[in-house]
């Protein structure tokens, strides 16, 4: 089971979030454990918590755990580093993905040469306690070579010799979606001989594609309304959604855009989030 250290806060009265504002911080003890200049005690009490599960770390002979930085919204992994109790600690107080380098033997927060920050919204631990992600969200590339993630190099592709496949980064269903709807894009300016996909047709033709998404969702309520098999929804769900994203990308709009603002709606109950639009 997977632990949260922002799950931590919810039973501290007050208490939404497990990090706090630097003003209440101040240096760390020698110990590597978040230190809080504020005699209030649900601080004190969450310190005590902090400290406690910074114990119960498996940290390696060296004194280090897996550190792996995980993008919120599209769930890419970002990078992996090591941490110890003070770069965890670090990262906890700055909500800045910190890191122990081996080489150097120091820390060193993502971003503080390329400005390319984490910015960490929650920390998990793994079943184990041995391993640590920052989930959060990146302000740039994260691989020192440029690219959004440092995992781009496919096993597979190597060992079958697919060299024409190049670098692609590791990518869900849904961004490989995008990808490929991208690259549609880019052909679409191109002429082309024979006959068009339907992805650089819809791409070419907007009445099309508006016609296509309205389509698409109501045949998705009729799933509902004519109570048909769950796949069928599955299945319409699935159309909506692709004739959806080829709107996107025509609008120039990442569905990483989209995810990100779902979840800044979290917090805010649909009637407020209505209203804030009218303003």
């Amino acid at each position: 089971m997977a632990i949260s250290y922002n799950a931590l806060a919810q039973s501290l009265p007050g208490r939404s979030s497990f990090f706090v504002p630097k003003a209440l911080c101040i240096k760390q003890r020698s110990r590597s454990t978040v230190v809080f200049a504020s005699n209030d005690k649900n601080i004190i009490a969450l310190q005590a918590k902090v400290d406690t599960l910074l114990d119960r770390i498996k940290w390696d002979e060296k004194g280090l755990a897996v550190a792996i930085a995980q993008n919120v919204d599209t769930g890419a992994v970002l990078m992996q580093g090591f941490a110890n109790r003070e770069a965890l600690s670090t990262t906890l107080t700055s909500r800045k993905a910190t890191f122990f380098s081996r080489s150097r033997s120091t820390l060193w927060t993502k971003g503080e040469t390329s400005n390319n920050f984490i910015n960490v919204l929650d920390v998990y631990l793994d079943c184990d306690r041995d391993s640590i992600i920052y989930l959060g969200t990146p302000d740039g590339p994260t691989c020192h070579t440029g690219a959004e993630t440092c995992y781009y190099t496919s096993v597979l592709d190597q060992l079958n010799n697919d060299e024409a496949s190049g670098e692609k980064l590791a990518s869900t269903t849904l961004y490989s979606l995008e990808s490929i709807i991208s690259k549609r894009k880019e052909e679409s300016t191109v002429p082309q001989e024979g006959k068009p996909s339907w992805t650089r047709r819809l791409l070419t033709d907007d009445a099309l594609l508006c016609s296509k998404i309205r389509e698409e969702a109501d045949e998705l309520c009729r799933t509902l309304e004519d109570k048909e098999e769950v796949s069928r929804t599955a299945s319409e769900m699935a159309d909506m959604l692709y004739h959806a994203m080829v709107l996107l990308s025509k609008r120039d709009v990442k569905f990483e855009d989209v995810l990100e603002v779902l979840r800044k709606r979290f917090s805010q109950s649909g009637i407020e989030e209505k209203q804030s639009r009218s303003k």
